[in-house]
């Protein structure tokens, strides 16, 4: 995906979290965009599902 512009729709958030933009969808609406630094530091649940999925 180097050097491309690529859509990703995922719920494993390792797929994602690489990726230079992030949009996090809370019931149906964007609540958070970013990389996965910054929505870890601003959105309450992606770093939820991030301590689930990785067991952090």
């Amino acid at each position: 995906m180097k050097g491309r512009t690529t859509l990703v729709i995922a719920h494993r958030l390792s797929t994602i979290v690489d990726a230079d933009q992030i949009y996090f969808i809370e019931d149906g609406h964007v609540s958070g965009s970013g990389t996965h630094q910054e929505l870890m530091a601003n959105v309450p649940l992606y770093r939820d599902y991030v301590k689930i999925q990785f067991k952090k």
